[in-house]
Parts: C-alpha cells; sequence; structure tokens
C-alpha cells in the first residue's frame, strides 16, 4: 500500500463534515484515511495507482456519499517529501512574516508564463513540474497571491502553506 494525499479545493467546515468526508474515502476503497486540519486534506493508503485515477474515484465517491464533488488533486506522500526535501524557497530573501504557499495543478500548462510574476504583494516565484510557489505578505486585504494564480493558472488549482504541506507529508500511519 502506498500513502497519499487528496487536495481538495474549497472544502471548508461549513461546506463538507470530515466524519463524511472521510467516510466518502473509505467508501471508495481508500485504508488509513485521515482528514488533516478541516480544510480538504485527506491523507490515505491504497494499492499505487496513477494520481488521475485515485482523482476521479475520490471525486466519484463523493459526489455518490456527499451528493457534491470537489475539485482533487492527487499527490504520493513520497513527491510531497521530496518537495520539501528540495526547498524551492531555499536562498530566497524573504520577510520573516512572508507566507510560503504551494499550488497544486492537475496538469503542467503548455505556456509557461515568465517568472517571478508579481502583483500588490504576491509573487510567483517557480512553477517545477505541477507545483507552483508562491508567497505573499499578509494584509488587511486578504489572501491577494489567489487573484494572480488563478489569473495566470485558472481555477483548476488548490493552494496549501508550506506548513499544511509539511504536516501531511509527515502523517502518521
Amino acid at each position: 500500500m502506498k500513502r497519499y494525499v487528496a487536495f481538495l479545493r474549497g472544502v471548508s467546515p461549513v461546506n463538507a463534515k470530515m466524519p463524511e468526508l472521510k467516510r466518502a474515502f473509505e467508501v471508495a476503497g481508500f485504508a488509513d484515511v485521515q482528514t488533516v486540519l478541516a480544510s480538504g486534506n485527506v491523507v490515505f493508503s491504497v494499492r499505487e495507482a496513477s494520481v488521475r485515477a485515485l482523482e476521479r474515484k475520490a471525486e466519484s465517491s463523493m459526489k455518490s456519499h456527499l451528493g457534491k464533488s470537489f475539485l482533487t488533486l492527487v499527490r504520493s506522500v513520497e513527491a510531497l517529501q521530496k518537495i520539501l526535501a528540495s526547498d524551492p524557497y531555499r536562498g530566497l530573501k524573504m520577510k520573516p512574516e512572508t507566507k510560503r504557499v504551494v499550488t497544486f495543478l492537475r496538469d503542467r500548462p503548455r505556456e509557461v508564463p515568465r517568472l517571478p510574476l508579481d502583483k500588490d504583494g504576491a509573487v510567483i516565484l517557480r512553477l517545477v513540474d505541477r507545483e507552483v510557489y508562491s508567497a505573499y505578505v499578509p494584509t488587511t486585504r486578504g489572501p491577494v497571491f489567489m487573484a494572480l494564480i488563478e489569473r495566470t493558472f485558472g481555477k483548476d488549482v488548490t493552494t496549501r502553506t508550506w506548513d499544511t504541506v509539511r504536516r501531511v507529508a509527515f502523517q502518521a500511519p
């Protein structure tokens, strides 16, 4: 059995109860299912399969079990641990209050924008495979980086903080 993480777009405790979400993944045949942080992070085990097949299976099960589905982007725990070890932010000068975020894409874009791209204190720094690395300094206007990311890569994405990626990558068992 291999360990995977499903990152779901748009999940919150308001629109999805974590026990029900966990059950939807169990019904899909996934084992050792854990939800992390009540914001659409699901860690699970399953026989090795393509991430695309796992995404379809999870989305279909959510639709059947919850009556709705959320865009699901799957990465293996091993892949996430490699991302963390590579630390794509290493060597970059950032203020101490800077938030580092990773945006997961379903597919690598056909046309890669010239990076870095910045707007209103948010900057898209790098694109590596199907992950976009960005940083921003929090402001009273909220997460302005999301508008920049969606304008650049579309809405079939989901974003997590670097700390969340670390947490799910090392989630037991």
